[in-house]
């Protein structure tokens, strides 16, 4: 079990709270795998055109900093504005909801706090929104 941080969404303690990089990383590897193989996701993972290791490597660095780490995707990759960078793609409820669904299936997996797992998911649950306001492509 990580050992949780509270109250989360202050300073680093989200961070801390999904056991820092590797936490975070290991959340991410697990996701992809969960995308990859679950039907209700293919549309979603479809739109994944990275490179397999570097969109790994996007999310783990933006959620990072997203979570009050480091922030390592601007160090990576430049600013980074979510909804404009999603912004070219048909994102509905349905996809929306698939990718939360493989977030949910992944955190399951993690050795994180049960209320941890249901603060994050809650949390993704605004920029996930966000990304279907704006990529109506």
């Amino acid at each position: 079990m990580v050992t949780a941080k509270k109250p989360y969404g202050l300073m680093d303690n989200s961070f801390i709270s999904a056991g820092g990089y590797e936490g975070v990383k290991q959340l991410v590897g697990i996701f992809y795998d969960i995308m990859g193989s679950l039907s209700e996701a293919q549309d979603i993972h479809a739109m994944h055109t990275d490179e397999q290791l570097v969109r790994r490597d996007k999310l783990t660095r933006f959620l990072c900093g997203w979570l009050g780490g480091p922030r390592l995707f601007s160090e990576t990759y430049g600013p980074i504005n979510i909804p404009k960078v999603h912004s070219h793609l048909r994102v509905t409820e349905v996809e929306r909801d698939a990718w939360l669904l493989c977030m949910e299936k992944a955190l399951a997996q993690m050795p994180y706090e049960p209320d941890f797992k249901v603060y994050l998911l809650d949390q993704l649950r605004i920029p996930a929104e966000r990304i279907r306001q704006t990529a109506q492509g």
